[in-house]
């Protein structure tokens, strides 16, 4: 299935480089894993440092001109890029809607990236339970950047909120929604302080999600917002 949101060219080029911070890191590499068209974007990506490289060490061309050919070249990798069918995405939602429960938590192919945290299944995590629909597991901390999983019921939702800092989140399993689109499994969603949302899961089943946030979420509602505190006192950048 071909996967409707991606990382931006940007995050692939500092990956391919080798600069991108590690908790940023693994989501990429946990997408790559189910993403052919990122894959071969890394490949180029690669490729093109390595010219980059091997032309400045000869001095074949100036360092403006490196700069000028390296983004020339990386706009046209990104024109290269598939682009979000939200038709498709849309007809998904409707899908999943529709089936029947299925899939329990020990079923599930845990990436081979996250190996080094989840040793059998999800269900060895030590999940911590935010509500009655929605519980977390943190993975790892890396300079105030968190990485965790998040399990939500079918059909639950995690309240409207907004993000302080940047937030990363890589469907593993299930699908879920938001007024932006629709998320299946590999997609990869980022949002930030401009973004506003209430993800909500399908009914059909549960779904669980690598999550990278270097700062924590915002509740906005009235009565949500008594969350915020709780927020901020799991996560590292407030500590």
């Amino acid at each position: 299935m071909m996967l409707n949101y991606h990382p931006t060219i940007e995050m692939l080029t500092d990956y391919a480089a080798g600069s991108l911070p590690l908790t940023f890191s693994l989501a990429v590499s946990t997408h790559l894993e189910q993403c052919p068209e990122c894959q071969q974007q890394v490949r180029k990506l690669e490729l093109l440092g390595a010219h980059i490289f091997t032309n400045m060490a000869l001095n074949k061309q100036s360092t403006e001109s490196l700069k000028q050919t390296f983004f020339d070249k990386l706009n046209a990798i990104d024109s290269q890029r598939p682009q979000a069918d939200n038709l498709l995405a849309r007809e998904t939602l409707t899908q999943h809607s529709n089936n029947p429960p299925e899939a329990l938590l020990d079923e599930y192919q845990v990436p081979s990236s996250l190996g080094q945290f989840i040793k059998r299944n999800y269900d060895e995590l030590d999940w911590v339970r935010l509500s009655p629909a929605v519980k977390i597991a943190t993975l790892c901390e890396e300079n105030g950047v968190q990485v965790a999983l998040t399990r939500i019921k079918a059909g639950a939702h995690i309240p409207t909120h907004t993000h302080a800092g940047e937030e990363i989140t890589l469907v593993l399993e299930g699908v879920f929604s938001d007024e932006k689109g629709v998320y299946c499994r590999g997609d990869f969603v980022t949002r930030n302080a401009k973004h506003k949302h209430k993800p909500r899961v399908t009914k059909d089943a549960e779904c669980i999600c690598l999550t990278v946030l270097d700062a924590p979420i915002e509740f906005t509602g009235w009565l949500t917002r008594f969350l915020n505190p709780i927020m901020r006192r799991h996560h590292p950048s407030t500590q």
